[in-house]
């Protein structure tokens, strides 16, 4: 890869990594501000409402994978992706602000729910953005390799938000935490988005967008409209997320919580398991996602499906009765080298479903109702297991959504080798996926 991509790749990955840990903060903080917006009470019934709060997040992703979408299709992934971030700093500064329930009563909790709505509106997003950007902004036998840094991206704001919860941890008392010190991940978050606020301000747009001829002059780009022409491919999306994102979610942000509340792991040997596991999982998307680019992205996609139909039960039963912190990690990398296989292509491989004109849209709409629906409602749906006493149908969950992932992966054509300047618009690219030679277009 020359300078100009790596370049492109650093910036939409900065700011990938910004949203995402405001994010991910809000979850893995969540354990020491769930009493400060609710009357004192049940413990887990309270991280319920907080995480419930989280969900409608998510619930809010497809309204910002539609508005964002439009907006990456119509003004450039430039645009979009610089909207995104102003989204989010304007969402932490909300809750970094946000008053208790002993000052407002439940007027802290309706700026936590605005906050968040905000949040979802800038990740839905900022997703499909980040991947486009990522997808087209690299070599052609590179795209599995380059998108792939989304998820590091995402994954080293999740880092930095469990590395600064394990110093906090470490250097302040649990009082000090669930009173006031769990701000400070947040106006961290506001600072760090102001930063790449002026990054993407000077970012280059894509070439494949810039070199489309229908960008200024077709009505229809980034419209619901122009989806519809492409249906097949966004119930594609949907199908093929489903196992993915609940996977990514039980091992990542509901993982500390489930090491410490269930496997009985205290909070800090809990937030460490997280972040050693979480680093390794970073540190191997790139290898994936150049193996892809050799291989294909549908075996990467089928090992995982496999991978989590058969293992999430038992490896979840045996997380229950860790009891220590090597146990507990290494069972923990096993269940991320095995979402690997999702994390690393999934970008790319819905980003090539799509011709440029629909491409950012095409991905985030899609995308979000599928996070919305499975991914934002893992912990909640895991919480509600275990309060209702039967925290192993939780593992059945997963394994079942990955199951009907795996269906669509055998199903599914390979889109490696398709060129991202050739995908047409309408009936040709529908009637081309329906073809056994659909995908295999030479570059």
């Amino acid at each position: 890869m020359g300078r100009e991509q790596w370049k492109k790749i650093w910036v939409g990955s900065a700011g990938n990594m910004v949203e995402w840990f405001d994010w991910f903060v809000y979850a893995s903080f969540a354990v020491y501000f769930a009493d400060s917006f609710f009357p004192k009470g049940n413990d887990t019934a309270n991280l319920m409402n907080t995480m419930g709060i989280f969900a409608v997040g998510f619930f809010m992703r497809p309204v910002g994978g539609w508005l964002l979408g439009r907006v990456g299709d119509r003004k450039g992934r430039k645009a979009a992706l610089t909207l995104t971030v102003t989204l989010m700093s304007a969402s932490a500064i909300l809750i970094a602000v946000a008053p208790t329930y002993a000052v407002a009563g439940y007027g802290g909790v309706a700026v936590l729910l605005i906050a968040r709505m905000l949040q979802g509106l800038s990740v839905g997003g900022e997703y499909a953005a980040s991947a486009t950007y990522l997808t087209e902004a690299s070599a052609p036998d590179r795209r599995g390799f380059a998108s792939s840094f989304q998820y590091v991206s995402m994954t080293a704001g999740q880092l930095l938000g469990l590395g600064l919860q394990i110093v906090l941890q470490r250097t302040m008392s649990e009082d000090a935490l669930h009173s006031w010190a769990w701000r400070i991940p947040f106006i961290i978050g506001a600072l760090g988005a102001a930063i790449v606020f002026y990054l993407r301000r000077n970012m280059l747009e894509t070439e494949v967008y810039a070199q489309d001829d229908s960008a200024h002059s077709d009505p229809a780009r980034g419209t619901i409209k122009a989806l519809w022409a492409h249906r097949r491919e966004a119930f594609l999306v949907i199908a093929l997320t489903m196992g993915g994102t609940v996977a990514y979610y039980t091992y990542t942000t509901y993982l500390t919580k489930y090491l410490s509340g269930t496997a009985g792991l205290d909070k800090p040997t809990a937030s460490l398991v997280s972040f050693c596991a979480l680093f390794v999982f970073m540190c191997i998307q790139p290898l994936a996602g150049r193996l892809s680019d050799r291989i294909g992205r549908r075996p990467l996609l089928i090992t995982f499906a496999i991978g989590s139909t058969f293992l999430t039960v038992p490896i979840m039963t045996l997380l229950k009765h860790a009891g220590s912190f090597w146990p507990a990690l290494g069972l923990s990398l096993l269940a991320l080298l095995v979402v690997t296989g999702y994390t690393s292509i999934n970008a790319c491989v819905k980003a090539e479903l799509f011709p440029t004109g629909i491409r950012a849209l095409g991905v985030a709409l899609p995308y979000a109702i599928a996070n919305a629906l499975f991914g934002g409602t893992a912990e909640y749906v895991a919480l509600w297991f275990k309060k209702g006493g039967i925290e192993s149908g939780y593992y059945w969950y997963v394994a079942g959504c990955a199951a009907v992932s795996l269906i669509v992966y055998v199903t599914m054509r390979e889109t490696r080798t398709i060129d991202l300047n050739r995908v047409k618009q309408g009936a040709t690219e529908r009637a081309g996926a329906s073809s056994p030679s659909a995908g295999t277009s030479q570059r």
